[in-house]
């Protein structure tokens, strides 16, 4: 056997070993969640801590979904942009000149560069390796020095488009061909929560962070509000009461609870001139996680969001960004407004990441094991179940 060859079936049989490591934690995953959800178990802490259950999510889960990359009303003028990755593929969704939205792949055609960083807003999309620039179409536009090579043709160059759509204000992409469209999949949610209004919401901060834990780790912290008195006992918790909560089963796409209460912030209840919102709704938050990775707080005041992205298993990029309902960016105090809500949301999320980084120690220990969950945890069981469904 020559040696590329011996090289090539080492590989095959890596592969396959990983690829069979990952199946025995998806079919242990798959275990727990035949437990009825009166008897639920967090999930195993492999499902956390294996490479190989990781790349399956990749394969399954992060190349065929639709994901969330941003809220649309941050790309407001022509040649506005963000970029983003899914599974290794640089995408940049922008406005075109027309104004509409569109998703390209943002890796150059000459010697593969990735073409822009980041936010911003552009004219061209210039590669920042040999200067090939395209137009806000993806045309390839102007190419220095190549009108010498005779076999190169300009109009022969585009950049591949990638799928781009819209929900509720939402920026969504994917590299799945045959994805039923983002709003068909989230109607369900759509009719819960139309009375908010959230597409006319308004982005008003963005960041990004990485934080040292894994990304379903910080999903499902997201995803359940039984941890609100005692982890955020210094910010939201004492206004937190758990029997206020509602946690409703989710769907196949998404899950969601409800908290009614008076608000710690004057943005956490709908304003005076708010229309839509009647009777208990005025002062109802909803807790959205929409898979696999985007997280909305809606408030009838302002929302605020986070978008994830796994570096391996042990690290999480994170998008963060919220804003206000329309009736509190039209008051004269929107700008205090604004700076309280990132004022507290800023607290907040530092008790979160400080709570997720430990539960992520504390599942890469020998003797961990999972515990019954809470009745406050039901969207955590359906996150379980959505996992073992996608990976199986």
């Amino acid at each position: 056997m020559g040696s590329s060859t011996a090289s090539s079936a080492a590989a095959s049989i890596t592969a396959s070993t990983a690829s069979g490591a990952g199946l025995h934690i998806v079919r242990q995953l798959q275990a727990n969640c035949e437990r009825p959800f009166s008897d639920a178990r967090s999930m195993p802490p492999a499902v956390y801590t294996s490479p190989d259950f990781l790349a399956l999510e990749q394969e399954r889960i992060f190349r065929r979904e639709w994901l969330c990359v941003g809220r649309a009303s941050a790309l407001a003028e022509a040649g506005n942009y963000l970029t983003a990755d899914i599974d290794g593929q640089p995408i940049v969704v922008l406005r075109d000149e027309h104004l509409a939205l569109k998703a390209f792949s943002n890796v150059c055609l000459h010697r593969m560069s990735v073409l822009l960083e980041g936010r911003g807003n552009t004219r061209r999309i210039v590669c920042p390796y040999h200067a090939w620039n395209y137009t806000l179409d993806g045309q390839l536009h102007g190419a220095p020095m190549m009108e010498h090579q005779s076999g190169f043709c300009k109009e022969n160059y585009r950049l591949p488009t990638v799928r781009c759509e819209t929900w509720q204000g939402w920026i969504y992409v994917t590299l799945d061909p045959d994805a039923p469209p983002v709003a068909q999949q989230l109607a369900g949610l759509t009719d819960l929560i139309a009375d908010y209004g959230m597409t006319d919401y308004k982005e008003t901060f963005y960041e990004e962070h990485v934080w040292d834990t894994n990304w379903k780790i910080l999903a499902e912290n997201f995803m359940e509000s039984y941890h609100l008195p005692m982890l955020h006992r210094a910010t939201v918790g004492p206004h937190s009461r758990l029997d206020e909560m509602e946690c409703p089963p989710g769907s196949d796409a998404f899950n969601y609870h409800w908290i009614t209460k008076e608000a710690s912030l004057p943005i956490g209840q709908a304003h005076p001139d708010n229309r839509r919102l009647q009777g208990h709704w005025r002062k109802t938050t909803a807790l959205l996680a929409i898979y696999p990775t985007h997280l909305v707080t809606l408030t009838p005041g302002y929302f605020w969001y986070l978008v994830l992205q796994p570096l391996g298993t042990s690290r999480v990029h994170i998008r963060f960004g919220g804003g206000l309902a329309p009736e509190f960016i039209a008051d004269p105090l929107a700008t205090q407004y604004m700076a309280s809500l990132k004022e507290l949301l800023d607290a907040v999320n530092e008790e979160d990441r400080r709570g997720v980084q430990a539960v992520f120690r504390g599942v890469q220990a020998p003797l961990a094991k999972p515990g019954h969950l809470s009745h406050l945890e039901r969207p955590n069981y359906d996150f379980a179940h959505y996992l073992a469904q996608q990976l199986a």
